[in-house]
């Protein structure tokens, strides 16, 4: 049984050297040729430029966190609330109305009719309605109702503009119809 071992051991040994031959030494031949034949081609880094101090030129002009600094923008900005609040002021200094807790888009005009001479709409916002009349204020924009009529009703609103400035525009409550 020994000399079986042995005897297979011997030839996968041969086999296994057989084939190690020639065919690598090709190949070992082919990589060189091929480095040799290769070049690298790198190029080179360009040189890095040369630093130039700058001397500060700033230092007579007033620095950026300074109180004056600060003083001269809470001036200007207080310049300007002053003019734009104006507008704005009244409304503040008043008493908020129920109907200024909603948005407007929240609201549905479902109908209007005249009381006392006066008009009257009627609004629904969730599902209460409300009465409202010339002079009151709805929506979140200082709204006050400045005409009422059979299919709508027109308001005054003050909102800030791009710039943050407060202005004048008028918005409308339409009518809804029902749909079934």
């Amino acid at each position: 049984m020994k000399a079986i071992r042995i005897c297979v051991l011997l030839s996968v040994v041969l086999l296994v050297s057989a084939c190690m031959g020639s065919e690598d030494d090709d190949l070992v031949q082919w990589m060189s040729e091929q480095k040799a034949q290769t070049k690298p081609n790198v190029v080179p880094i360009s040189e890095p430029k040369k630093f130039k101090p700058e001397s500060y030129t700033q230092v007579s002009a007033v620095e950026p966190f300074s109180r004056e600094k600060l003083t001269q923008a809470l001036r200007r900005d207080s310049s300007q609330l002053a003019s734009n609040g104006a507008l704005v002021a009244p409304e503040l200094a008043r008493r908020k109305e129920p109907l200024e807790a909603f948005p407007l888009d929240a609201m549905t005009l479902v109908g209007s009719l005249v009381r006392a001479g006066q008009p009257v709409a009627l609004v629904k916002v969730d599902a209460l309605l409300y009465q409202v009349r010339p002079g009151n204020y709805l929506g979140q924009n200082y709204g006050r109702v400045s005409k009422i009529s059979e299919t709508e009703v027109t308001l005054r609103e003050i909102v800030q503009d791009a710039v943050g400035e407060w202005i004048e525009r008028t918005s409308t409550l339409q009518l809804q119809e029902k749909s079934k």
